[in-house]
């Protein structure tokens, strides 16, 4: 935050289970919801290490525990492993188009297969379209959902009608910052396992904001105990806030 803006209040959560590590107790700061933030001073605080849920812009802060690291891949200097451009490869037929932020029922549907498939049961798994839109997006923030396609095989381009849009495979949602992009959340069909669409939509995060011109892909928060965050120490080189300063950390702690 720059010393000539107010700083929005911070409030201290009430201790909850944690989301990540089991039998672990969590509390997060968040700023203060009645006031809203422009892209801008939002993203004071996400090179800050916050991150929000809908309007919620909050960061871990647990007395006991520093295991959630925000971290960022420093667009530049991304080099990508031979792993992820075979995965580049093998998606070479989807088409990225981007859209506003706003409900579809196809993006919703695909939203549902994808808790079902990978979280059902979680709290993430929930029927209901307000909380699923309230949840990916900001009115205060640039949110895009980038809609990954593949182009229907019984579709002839060469017809006179207009082309249908193909069958959707995943919407990678993304606020657009000054500097940067934060990937906020994906989801996909979660049969399409050989594509590796969770890493393409990270890779083709990382090459929109090289045409773009920015410098940093956020990713969120890694933690070294949980397996699912294992796939964020694959984006090289990667960076992680510790005591206020970003560096490129060993990615085995």
């Amino acid at each position: 935050m720059t010393a000539t803006q107010d700083k929005p209040d911070l409030y201290l959560s009430m201790p909850h289970p944690c989301s990540y590590l089991a039998g672990r107790t969590s509390t997060i700061v968040f700023v203060d919801p009645h006031q809203p933030l422009d892209a801008s001073r939002y993203a004071d605080f996400v090179r800050q290490g916050f991150r929000r849920s809908g309007e919620l812009v909050y960061r871990p802060y647990c007395q006991r525990c520093a295991a959630c690291v925000p971290v960022r891949i420093p667009v530049p200097r991304f080099r990508p492993s031979r792993g992820q451009r075979r995965v580049w490869k093998r998606n070479t037929d989807i088409r990225v188009t981007i859209r506003p932020a706003i409900f579809s029922p196809e993006h919703f549907s695909l939203y549902r297969h994808y808790q079902a498939g990978r979280h059902a049961g979680s709290t993430m798994d929930d029927p209901d379209p307000e909380k699923y839109i309230g949840f990916l997006r900001s009115p205060h923030i640039e949110t895009v959902f980038c809609e990954l396609r593949v182009a229907d095989p019984a579709v002839d381009a060469s017809a006179p009608q207009p082309r249908s849009d193909g069958t959707l495979l995943g919407v990678a949602v993304t606020d657009v910052l000054p500097d940067a992009l934060s990937a906020v959340y994906t989801f996909y069909d979660p049969d399409e396992k050989a594509r590796g669409l969770g890493v393409y939509a990270i890779l083709w995060q990382i090459a929109e904001a090289q045409r773009r011109g920015l410098s940093w892909v956020y990713l969120g928060y890694w933690i070294a105990q949980s397996p699912k965050m294992a796939y964020k120490t694959n984006f090289q080189p990667l960076e992680a806030l510790h005591d206020g300063q970003w560096t490129t950390p060993r990615t085995d702690v």
